[in-house]
């Protein structure tokens, strides 16, 4: 928590307060009705009254002074006792006891050892006995709730410096997950949140540094054609340099946007809908001259069409990069998956680059640029199958070769299409 934070504002000791007043309010609540209830006793109980017993009075030398029957009359509480006697002469007497005196109290009477009721036992006699009870009961409370109160709001507070920090610009840092509660789930929703920014802005600067790199080559070798021509009528050479270089540099950028949009989550991409894998296919291997295989009549996926499209294209342009052979695309459908298999006569792929290789702009080994690509069209095909809730993977070709599989959910709704004569 922020040092500039007013103490009076402070989360951890209002809900500490909010603690101690709630029991505070409890406490006072059920001792007024605990009086309550014992006023309305008092009034509607009547004291019990005993029977009448035989009562005896002698003086000191043992002679009887009279005998009666004793009646006890009913008094209000703590008034005492007082008893009725009927002599047997005829006479009545009138027999009164006060009320019994406190421990302390007792003291004050001839005999004892001093002191009254007003000097010994002033706190405890009512009021102030349920106030010093109640204040007893208040620290209790306060000191033990408040040990409670601040382990949890010191995890708040360690959430809110990582957030602070975090907002300023240290995307590494991390909320220990202690716990199963609220807390413990916001510590974890943050740290994924946080993970999630810092891969974002990673690849956002390293797809910057690499673009800017992969952009400047054909620029140079561009403004280096424009020196050599020295304002002279280019060759066809030069002219189809030129050209190669510049439809280069538009693929560059387009691929760069691509990705940019396919990295924001909430940007617009196309349309959705349902989508002809095999006829997709059979127009993208028509330009590249590459073998079409089908195992049905139709494979039908839900997606966005262009999307799709550059993502098969992108695996045949890579094929015939690097095939010294024939190439094959494979359509298919596989346990509840639709799957796109360019498969290639080439070199293969090592298996520790096979996953290096849908990184952003990384080339195997050996790899020049004057052989075509940047490096970003295996990126881009992982990112429209991530976009789709699919896969893209490498393995080997039996007799030589790689293969690269796209496997895309085929929807109940794609499924029921298909099914349908």
């Amino acid at each position: 928590m922020s040092l500039s934070t007013p103490f009076s504002r402070r989360l951890y000791l209002r809900i500490w307060l909010a603690v101690v007043g709630g029991i505070a309010v409890l406490t006072l609540t059920v001792g007024w009705a605990w009086r309550m209830a014992e006023d309305q006793k008092a009034q509607n109980t009547q004291p019990f009254v005993p029977p009448s017993r035989e009562m005896v009075l002698r003086d000191p030398t043992g002679n009887l002074v009279f005998k009666g029957l004793a009646t006890r009359q009913p008094t209000e509480p703590g008034e005492g006792a007082e008893f009725h006697i009927e002599a047997d002469n005829g006479q009545s007497f009138t027999l009164q006891m006060a009320p019994r005196l406190p421990r302390g109290d007792r003291g004050g009477r001839p005999g004892g050892g001093g002191g009254n009721q007003g000097d010994v036992a002033f706190w405890t006699r009512p009021p102030f006995g349920f106030l010093w009870l109640l204040g007893i009961v208040g620290l209790a409370v306060a000191a033990g709730v408040y040990p409670i109160i601040r382990r949890l709001t010191l995890r708040l507070e360690a959430l809110q410096r990582s957030v602070q920090k975090f907002g300023e610009g240290d995307l590494s840092v991390r909320v220990p997950e202690q716990g199963q509660d609220e807390v413990a789930d916001l510590a974890r929703q943050f740290n994924a949140a946080a993970a999630r920014v810092e891969t974002l802005v990673k690849s956002h600067k390293s797809l910057l540094a690499n673009a800017s790199h992969e952009l400047r080559s054909p620029l140079t070798r561009i403004r280096m054609g424009m020196e050599l021509m020295n304002g002279q009528q280019p060759s066809p050479a030069f002219r189809e340099e030129i050209l190669r270089n510049i439809a280069e540099l538009d693929q560059l950028v387009d691929e760069i946007l691509l990705a940019s949009r396919l990295d924001a989550r909430e940007a617009d991409v196309g349309t959705v809908e349902l989508v002809d894998l095999i006829g997709l296919a059979a127009e993208e291997c028509a330009r590249v001259d590459a073998d079409l295989d089908v195992s049905s009549d139709s494979v039908d996926v839900r997606g966005v069409s262009k999307l799709l499209r550059r993502a098969i294209r992108n695996l045949l342009e890579n094929a015939r990069r690097y095939s010294t052979g024939d190439i094959t695309v494979a359509v298919l459908r596989r346990q509840g998956h639709a799957e796109v298999r360019v498969c290639d006569r080439g070199p293969g792929v090592p298996v520790i680059h096979r996953e290096r290789i849908f990184e952003p702009f990384y080339r195997l080994p050996g790899a020049s640029e004057r052989a075509g690509g940047v490096g970003l069209g295996l990126a881009l095909v992982r990112s429209i199958a991530g976009r789709h809730n699919g896969t893209v993977h490498c393995e080997d070709r039996e007799g030589g070769g790689a293969c690269f599989v796209l496997r895309l959910p085929v929807s109940a709704v794609a499924a029921a299409a298909s099914a349908t004569p």
